[in-house]
């Protein structure tokens, strides 16, 4: 894995730069836009970016390489501007630190960008993980294999946390046009199959008396 580094302050620089190929990462340095743009031919696989550039804004600069090809990112700087902040997150920044930090926490974070850009998107319910990508759930560490259906439906009910599911929302999105024409009780012995399958209680869809069904930790 190769991070680009990018930061003008070059004892910040070589710090970053020797702590990372310590922990095994190859890097690429620049102290300015310009040789940023001319270090993106090197392919990095997360950048670390100052906002803060001697020729340039670093917000403005993402927005350039992602233009060429969308990689991570997770920008430092020296000011807690929660502009900034927001500005960066809607450019598509990975993350933000403020200027001082412990290179143990920012090595963290990195290898945590890093997981999830490798394994893509994963959504999330107490120990529950799926990625909707690979298809796959786990609970735990424990892969857990289910029906088409039981699929999409505990990827609807995950990308629905703590929201109140009727049986006609499941009918629509989980079965469509067949809704109509399945019965009645299609979805509740269906939902019985897959908290089984995730371990019971531990799927954390609940029965919402007369309304239908929620899950949420």
């Amino acid at each position: 894995m190769t991070i680009g580094i990018i930061e003008d302050d070059r004892l910040l620089n070589q710090a970053l730069n020797k702590f990372l190929t310590d922990n095994s990462y190859d890097t690429v340095c620049a102290h300015s836009r310009e040789e940023a743009l001319a270090t993106a031919a090197g392919h990095p696989d997360l950048w670390l970016i100052d906002i803060g550039l001697p020729d340039g804004n670093g917000l403005e600069l993402y927005r350039e390489l992602s233009a060429v090809r969308q990689v991570p990112a997770v920008f430092l700087t020296a000011r807690d501007d929660e502009r900034d902040m927001l500005r960066a997150f809607d450019l598509g920044a990975d993350d933000y630190v403020v200027k001082p930090f412990s290179m143990k926490v920012l090595l963290k974070r990195i290898e945590r960008i890093l997981k999830m850009n490798r394994e893509g998107r994963m959504l999330t319910c107490g120990d529950i993980t799926l990625y909707p990508e690979k298809k796959q759930v786990f609970s735990g560490n424990e892969e857990i294999f289910l029906t088409a259906k039981e699929y999409q439906l505990l990827e609807l009910f995950m990308e629905n946390q703590d929201k109140v599911l009727t049986k006609e929302n499941i009918l629509d999105r989980v079965w469509g046009i067949d809704g109509a024409f399945i019965e009645e009780n299609t979805v509740s012995v269906t939902i019985s199959r897959l908290k089984k399958k995730l371990g019971g209680e531990q799927s954390h869809i609940k029965n919402v008396f007369g309304l239908g069904y929620r899950m949420g930790e």
